[in-house]
């Protein structure tokens, strides 16, 4: 490839919006423009690497046993409404009309597309275990796009699923899928992380997230440095930090606080550590009639110790809190007699159920909001001056905790979602009537599972953890170009015009991604574009070094340039490639 066939579009500046380091640095280097928010063309260098990050997967997918298809961007909504999805996914689904004034929907995901071609071309236990995949177009409507390609409207993702006999077949996929995962990514040459996750909108009964570590990620990962344990903080157990309950050794007290509404002021205006506060959170759970309409509402205290912050995922999965909200001002004056910030469970206003963290029951002579302004209980302790509660898991883990796997303490790290591996079980195929005949006859539900990369956020990604202050740093295996060749007055100087097509054309003959930059750009302006573009090897041909039989090689990780003898270009870049 040469410059004059193809086009770079770079520019000094990234524009003011720019939000992350990969946004600002792929629109300077001219890999995406940006059409509206969370909307991109993916000009030619992007182009690029998102085909060799395809080609990666499909080489992957294939090698695993799963089959290529490709399904529509458009859906018909009976299906969303079919699988229960068409009200419950919100507006993030973009629902649209056709001249018909037929629904329809531009689809974010495809289980119901995919469970539809299942209930019709799979009949025999003889036809599975089957995966089909492909590699298709998404939107989402995004309230807020953010971070370039990492958080936008429209994007390319790699959907795969798979379809059993029964549990253990499904288990078997999963596992062949999440091992296909593990050599993507590794492929890729990332730094990442499978944890165990939430599956949220999609469903399911287990999932793992594939994450590439960067400061910049969106999700915190808890993992154990000691141990291969790792999970999405969401998911993460958290472990009593205190073993056992200690028998009180205070009295209780109602203690003037003046103006102190949080656990921390609370805890300075007291002399004591936020450790010894509970913090209350307060939500409601309202059931609901066929037409949705609120028949009845529950208001539930939450109660995690004042260094601590609820787990929202957590709270989700107690019985009777799928769908809890933030109770309102109104609720909560009314259930505890008193305006938020001095709320606690003793002497409520209303009888109201209490579910505290398990760190929380162990502690003795705490401290709570007295339910009356400008008030909180000291030398709080259960069954002495309130009932016991319900106990759960609800709170986040933070750096420092014991790891549930026994084999150590917790750290947290930052991490991009860039791929996730759901089990689903029958979720989608007894809801849309996917079955299949066994042995017996006897019909059977389609066990499923649901395996997703996203290949455009890949990029984002990938630069967020390969970037330095002069531009990206491509992985080999995805870079635009592996090698450019700089040629140093490439329209002046014949022999070094010759030299340099001689080595484009030898690098090209050996299979290597070269491109030869011959724009005749100052060295200072061309060696600018290439390290902001981030091409893995840089290759420098001068009329000085050709005089000494040598060109200069500097890979885009190295600090300095080296001198390379013209006769042994392509053995150093072979043994550079693999190091």
């Amino acid at each position: 490839m040469r410059v004059s066939n193809f086009f770079i579009s770079t520019q000094k500046e990234a524009p003011a919006d720019a939000e992350v380091a990969s946004q600002a640095l792929m629109l300077r280097a001219g890999m995406i423009k940006k059409l509206a928010a969370g909307l991109y063309t993916y000009m030619p260098l992007g182009l690029r690497t998102i085909r060799k990050v395809e080609a990666i997967v499909r080489e992957e997918m294939n090698r695993a046993g799963a089959i290529e298809l490709l399904m529509p961007v458009v859906q018909p909504a009976e299906l969303w409404q079919e699988s229960g999805r068409w009200e419950k996914y919100g507006p993030e689904l973009l629902r649209i009309k056709d001249r018909h004034q037929r629904d329809f929907v531009v689809q974010p995901t495809s289980e119901e597309v995919i469970t539809d071609l299942a209930r019709s071309e799979i009949r025999s236990w003889r036809q599975l275990p089957v995966n089909f995949y492909h590699i298709q177009t998404k939107f989402r409507d995004e309230r807020r796009p953010r971070f370039g390609v990492m958080r936008a409207r429209e994007f390319v993702m790699k959907d795969a699923y798979s379809f059993d006999r029964d549990f253990d077949g499904a288990q078997r996929s999963y596992r062949v899928m999440y091992a296909a995962y593990q050599n993507i990514f590794q492929r890729f040459g990332f730094e990442f992380r499978a944890v165990a996750a939430d599956s949220g909108a999609i469903g399911g009964s287990m999932s793992h997230e594939f994450h590439v570590i960067a400061e910049t990620g969106e999700d915190a990962i808890a993992y154990c440095p000691d141990s291969s344990y790792a999970a999405n903080v969401e998911l993460a157990e958290a472990l009593p930090l205190i073993p056992a309950r200690q028998a009180p050794a205070e009295d209780l007290c109602r203690t003037p606080t003046p103006g102190a509404a949080k656990c921390e002021d609370v805890a300075s205006l007291l002399g004591l550590p936020l450790s010894r506060t509970v913090k209350s959170v307060v939500m409601a759970a309202d059931t609901r009639g066929d037409k949705g309409q609120v028949l009845s509402t529950q208001i539930v205290l939450l109660l995690v110790r004042g260094d601590h912050a609820v787990n929202d995922i957590k709270v989700s999965k107690l019985p009777g809190m799928a769908d809890a909200r933030m109770a309102t001002e109104a609720e909560i004056v009314d259930a505890f007699g008193c305006r938020p910030g001095y709320i606690g469970p003793i002497a409520t206003a209303k009888p109201l159920r209490v579910v505290a963290d398990r760190t929380v029951v162990n502690m003795h002579d705490f401290v709570v909001g007295a339910n009356v302004e400008d008030f909180h209980y000291t030398g709080v302790n259960w069954g002495r001056d309130l009932p016991e509660p319900e106990v759960a898991d609800i709170r986040n883990v933070v750096a420092g905790d014991p790891s549930p796997d026994g084999k150590g303490q917790l750290a947290i790290c930052r991490g991009i979602e860039v791929g996730h591996v759901f089990y689903l079980g029958t979720k989608y195929s007894a809801a849309m009537g996917a079955s299949y005949l066994d042995e017996n006859g006897k019909s059977q539900t389609l066990e499923m599972g649901c395996y997703g990369i996203g290949i455009t956020r890949i990029l984002g990604a990938c630069i967020e953890q390969n970037h330095d202050a002069r531009g990206m740093i491509w992985p080999e295996a995805i870079a635009p170009f592996t090698v450019v060749i700089c040629p140093i007055a490439y329209e002046r100087n014949a022999a070094v015009r010759e030299a340099a097509d001689r080595l484009h054309a030898q690098l090209q003959e050996a299979g290597m991604d070269v491109v030869l930059d011959d724009r005749g750009e100052r060295p200072g302006a061309m060696f600018a574009d290439w390290e902001l573009i981030g091409v893995p090897h840089r290759l420098v041909v001068s009329e000085r070094g050709l005089a000494a039989g040598t060109l200069e090689y500097q890979h885009r990780r190295d600090e300095a340039p080296t001198s390379v003898r013209l006769d042994g270009v392509l053995a150093h870049l072979r043994q550079r490639s693999q190091s």
